[in-house]
């Protein structure tokens, strides 16, 4: 081991000096280009909060409108549904209406059918009991009245007949 008279002339000092001097100039730097990236870190980090804080306001802005634009469905939804009903309503009642004036109108078809047809039966029967009588009052004028009496009773007839003829 060497040992020097004075301190600056041990190369240990000079190495030591050097060491010093180098971690100065490069610590320097080193610490100008660490703090620079923190600084750009923290700028960074700054910005991405303030625009979390920006997305978060407009989040919440569209939380409120959406809520407005739900309730506002809502009620246009119970507007339709009302309108529905009330349209609803008056469907049925013209469909009752339509069904009753129909069901009317087959009543009075069917009462003008059966009076048809009692005027038919009634013409039916008159025809028949006239056609009874004419036969029967054949009969009875053949069996009882002679050629003297048809005289007179033709002749009667006739002279009626102007009269029977204007009526």
């Amino acid at each position: 081991m060497h040992h020097y008279d004075h301190f600056w002339q041990d190369p240990k000092f000079w190495v030591a000096i050097s060491f010093v001097i180098f971690f100065v100039l490069v610590g320097k730097t080193a610490w100008a280009k660490v703090t620079e990236a923190l600084d750009g870190r923290a700028a960074k980090v700054r910005s991405d909060l303030d625009e979390a804080a920006r997305l978060r306001a407009e989040a919440e802005a569209m939380l409120v409108q959406a809520e407005k634009d739900r309730v506002a469905a809502l009620k246009e939804a119970e507007e339709l549904l009302a309108r529905a009903r009330t349209e609803a309503a008056r469907v049925a009642e013209a469909a009752a209406a339509e069904a009753e004036a129909g069901a009317k109108r087959r009543e009075r078809m069917a009462m003008d059918r059966i009076a048809a047809a009692e005027a038919s039966a009634l013409a039916e029967v008159r025809n028949a009991a006239a056609e009874i009588a004419t036969a029967a009052a054949r009969n009875v004028i053949a069996e009882k009245m002679g050629p003297a009496e048809d005289a007179v009773l033709i002749d009667k007839a006739v002279a009626d007949l102007p009269r029977a003829l204007r009526a």
